[in-house]
């Protein structure tokens, strides 16, 4: 083979190839031409390699070739153009969907905290078991309230915020576990159930509801979102419906592991009241008000927001660019 007589007699049909790999959208007609010099160029590629190996000739039309392969099998987008569709679609889609799931952790987070609370409060011998008298006094009046105040304010918030954050991925990520969202829970209920019955044990029962409700009531919502979010992972594997457990549990782990990340810039919220607004000497009415706003913006953010994305198709999930083609299943 004449691999200069082919270049000759090829070479418009190289270039049309190469203009064509080159036009960022291409109309209807140009990718059918596309494809049709695709097709000959790719003809023409082999015969040059069975007749002479590689050739600088045929290292162009490889490289033509190529380009011409990754327009016609697409590319994926710019990251700054995914991030829109990250905060519109995905993400709040991917909350609204763990919406009564969370409820039902709530209810029973706060039933847990309040048993605790009352059953420990009630009976002086088991307050006597978290510590001296004297101990436990300092804790309610001034270890309790210092504690949102011993620690420069930014500080404090960066700390509380990362924590929480980190406890919010666990809970997600290690959500296919079933057993760990479960344990945060509980072991976040006795806690607060525990610190509310020392601070009702000595008649300040009051103050623990005032410094606890202005972030509590964001920061503890997150955590609810975070442990829904892991069981439905859970729930994935354990009952796959027609899908297999592999396929299932990618689904929701890409679709709800976009939680933790919106759960970060909820706690972010969160941490900045817990740490400029909670110490503050504030009128108590319009420091649990701004709490209250902090988690109806986000209420709003998962409810009305995902669910309009949720009735337009979104789950959370990637598109099937980027996750792959799903494999059709009967039923």
């Amino acid at each position: 083979m004449d691999l200069d007589a082919l270049a000759a007699a090829r070479r418009h049909e190289w270039e049309q190839l190469d203009a064509l790999g080159r036009t960022r959208r291409p109309s209807g007609a140009e990718v059918d031409d596309l494809v049709t010099r695709y097709r000959a160029a790719s003809a023409d590629l082999a015969d040059m390699k069975t007749s002479a190996g590689r050739t600088p000739q045929g290292d162009h039309v490889s490289t033509l070739l190529a380009r011409a392969r990754l327009r016609l099998t697409g590319n994926p987008d710019n990251v700054l153009r995914q991030i829109p569709r990250f905060f519109a679609l995905q993400l709040p889609a991917a909350l609204y969907r763990v919406r009564w799931t969370t409820l039902v952790i709530a209810v029973c987070f706060v039933l847990a905290a309040s048993l605790v609370a009352f059953w420990i409060s009630a009976d002086p011998a088991l307050v006597a078991a978290l510590g001296s008298r004297a101990d436990l006094q300092y804790y309610a009046e001034n270890s309790f309230t210092g504690y949102y105040s011993e620690n420069p304010a930014a500080v404090f918030a960066g700390t509380v915020w990362t924590n929480n954050a980190w406890i919010a991925a666990q809970c997600v990520l290690f959500g296919v576990t079933g057993v760990w969202p479960l344990m945060v829970l509980v072991q976040n209920a006795v806690g607060v159930g525990t610190a509310a019955a020392v601070m009702i044990a000595f008649g300040r029962g009051d103050v623990f509801l005032l410094f606890i409700l202005p972030h509590g009531m964001l920061e503890l919502t997150c955590v609810f979102v975070a442990a829904a979010a892991g069981l439905h992972i859970f729930w994935a594997w354990v009952a796959p419906g027609a899908r297999s457990r592999g396929e299932a549990l990618a689904a929701e782990g890409r679709s709800l592991a976009t939680v933790a990340i919106g759960l970060i810039f909820a706690l972010a919220l969160s941490g900045i009241v817990e740490g400029f607004v909670t110490r503050q000497d504030w009128p108590w009415p319009v420091k649990i008000g701004i709490g209250a706003a902090a988690l109806a913006v986000f209420l709003v953010y998962m409810l009305v927001v995902g669910g309009r994305a949720y009735r337009r198709g979104e789950t959370g999930d990637l598109d099937e660019y980027a996750a792959g083609t799903p494999r059709l299943v009967a039923g």
